[in-house]
């Protein structure tokens, strides 16, 4: 039973174990077959998809009489080996649609786009006037920066980034504070090597961005911005590693690793964008410059020198001493304060490593001056005088100004001695009235408040001169002046009116028809250049007034008018300015300003020279102190004045 049944299952088996003989023969058959359809298939739809030999029978660029490809100039680029369709991947099939997406760099370069954001901030891909990657290393000829024709190449890279900052309506827009950065940048000792074909000097990249990244460029408000003041050491740095290394071994560097913002870097110094070399005039570091134009802004800074404990006055008592005295005249040879305080490395006298420490100023003075004593070199340079000097120069100091007091004061006692006894003369000659007792306290009036006027009006102007400070103090006299100023300026108002009143009288009316221009004032002007000139053999004969007289007048009442109306409007300028139109009272404060130079000069030039200076009346016509001229001056300056009863000299 159990042999006849195996045999049955044996035979049953058989159909089975034939198809798996059949399958297992077939199997590679069926593989290939399908391969074969599967490779068709994808040549098939290889043959639908575009490719970059499609896109170069439209996209021709022809330049004058030669045809190139984008596959040409792709052939040229760093892109080379990369098709079409890897960057304009949005094209599906041909044609495409007029307007092509535009290309997405980050594809391949995502953290150069995401670095590159820092450069726009959040307008990157929604301003279009932020620069995208084609705007600045091309399109289809991106070429490598190491290539000298590459846009961003080192001597290229100016020129690439003036695109858009150099654009006056991008730079206002964008609220960027340099809109000739490029060009200032060309002028300097790094553009002028740059431009050179020298590929080592700084360009944009090299201070803006970071070593490891050049497309980090981000504004100096950003702590980690290459350009935030505290960085700017370390970036500058990356080419000047020794300046470096000195500056933080300095006081500036030292505070500046402190977190202080008052500390003087790099560009504090030599400038941003134009630096140029020590050597240039144009530098503020050049020998000649250096005191005042780098190191006084902040050494003579109150608020500065106040926190930091700084003396005073350090540029005043350098330019006191023969070196700065030689340095004011241009002297590039003598020392300045790098040749004794350092140029990068500078420390406080205290510090036993600094240049200006008592133990070493022997040998920093010994630089220009060999065999100096220690004596010598340990002299003060710097000094409050009568405070710092040596005694010896001290007791110098004070016998000169003791013999300055003295002999000076002795000539001007001398002088006015010598004038008061020329005035008594010129007195005790037969006098003519020129001016009545009237007219007299008139002009006093006029000549005082002029005077206070002037002194205390310019005190506002050049209120930093000694003598203002003399006169008002430093503190409390900006207050004190302006009270001088408006009480001056009422009673010369008060003057003005008193005049005009006087006009309305008889002797007033005649004052103003003899005072009125003729044509003969005009004649007698001709005459009297061709009198000085050598051209006339007479002077002209003056009557009453003469055109100098007559000129002086009427300039002085329009003089008056102008300073009376402007003065008021700039007195009451709140009321002022909420009738006026905005900018009124700025145009009034120029006029005011100018009007009162024009008028102080022509009383020192004009009025001093013919009341004083003419070799005709010196030392003075006495008229201002009495209303009185000798005769024989009167006859000299007005010989046809017909107010005047001529008399007999019986001196003469």
């Amino acid at each position: 039973m159990a042999s006849h049944r195996n045999h049955i299952l044996l035979k049953d088996d058989a159909p089975t174990r034939l198809g798996e003989r059949i399958r297992i023969a077939l199997f590679p058959v069926l593989s290939v077959f399908i391969g074969v359809l599967v490779l068709t298939g994808m040549a098939l739809a290889d043959e639908k998809a575009p490719q970059s030999s499609d896109c170069l029978e439209c996209h021709d660029v022809v330049t004058g009489n030669e045809k190139h490809s984008y596959d040409g100039l792709l052939k040229e680029s760093i892109h080379e080996d990369i098709e079409c369709l890897d960057c304009h991947d949005a094209i599906k099939e041909l044609p495409h649609d007029d307007v092509v997406p535009p290309v997405n760099c980050g594809l391949c370069h995502e953290d150069v786009v995401e670095a590159y954001v820092c450069h726009g901030g959040s307008l990157v891909g929604e301003d279009g006037d932020i620069p995208t990657c084609s705007d600045c290393h091309g399109k289809h000829d991106i070429l490598a920066v190491d290539d000298s024709r590459a846009r961003v190449s080192p001597r290229n890279l100016p020129e690439t980034c003036g695109r858009c900052h150099e654009n006056i309506d991008l730079t206002t827009k964008h609220d960027i504070p340099f809109d000739k950065a490029v060009e200032v940048y060309r002028s300097s000792v790094h553009g002028h090597a740059t431009l050179g074909g020298v590929n080592v000097p700084a360009t944009c990249i090299d201070c803006h961005a970071p070593e490891d990244n050049s497309h980090e460029i981000c504004p100096p408000g950003r702590p980690d911005s290459p350009i935030n003041h505290f960085n700017i050491p370390k970036t500058c740095g990356k080419c000047h590693r020794a300046i470096e290394s000195d500056y933080y071994e300095g006081i500036h560097g030292k505070l500046t690793k402190r977190g202080e913002t008052g500390t003087p870097v790099c560009t504090d110094c030599h400038g941003e964008h134009g630096i140029f070399r020590a050597s240039d005039p144009r530098s503020p570091v050049s020998p000649i410059r250096l005191a005042e134009a780098t190191c006084a802004p902040c050494h003579e800074s109150a608020r500065l020198n106040e926190k930091y404990g700084i003396p005073i006055d350090r540029l005043q008592t350098f330019i006191d001493t023969y070196h700065g005295l030689k340095s004011e005249a241009g002297d590039i040879a003598v020392a300045n304060c790098a040749s004794c305080h350092g140029a990068h490395r500078i420390l406080p006298s205290t510090d036993s490593t600094s240049s200006i420490y008592a133990g070493n100023l022997v040998k920093t003075c010994g630089h220009c001056h060999p065999g100096i004593s220690r004596a010598l070199a340990t002299a003060p340079v710097h000094g409050t005088p009568g405070i710092t000097q040596t005694s010896i120069a001290n007791y110098v100091r004070t016998i000169y100004l003791i013999a300055i007091a003295v002999i000076v004061g002795l000539m001007t006692i001398h002088g006015l001695l010598d004038l008061r006894k020329h005035i008594k003369l010129i007195t005790k000659e037969r006098q003519v009235s020129r001016m009545s007792l009237n007219e007299l306290w008139q002009h006093t009036f006029l000549m005082v408040t002029f005077i206070v006027l002037v002194i205390s009006g310019f005190s506002l102007r050049f209120s930093d001169a000694w003598w203002p400070k003399f006169l008002f103090g430093r503190e409390g006299g900006f207050a004190i002046r302006g009270i001088i100023h408006r009480a001056a300026a009422v009673l010369f108002v008060i003057t003005v009116i008193w005049h005009t009143v006087y006009l309305t009288t008889a002797k007033g009316r005649q004052f103003l028809r003899d005072m009125w221009p003729t044509k003969k004032d005009f004649k007698q002007f001709s005459q009297m250049i061709k009198y000085n000139l050598g051209l006339a053999e007479q002077r002209p004969r003056f009557g009453r007034f003469s055109y100098v007289e007559k000129a002086e007048y009427w300039a002085l009442v329009w003089g008056s008018l102008v300073m009376i109306v402007t003065g008021i409007l700039l007195w009451f300028d709140n009321f002022a300015a909420g009738l006026l139109p905005k900018g009124f009272l700025d145009v009034m404060l120029v006029v005011h300003y100018y009007e009162a130079w024009l008028a102080t000069l022509s009383i020192l030039i004009w009025h001093l020279y013919s009341t004083v200076f003419n070799p005709a009346v010196y030392p003075m016509n006495p008229a201002w102190l009495n209303g009185k001229m000798p005769q024989r001056m009167h006859e000299h300056e007005h010989p046809d004045d017909q107010s005047i009863p001529r008399k007999p000299d019986k001196q003469k």
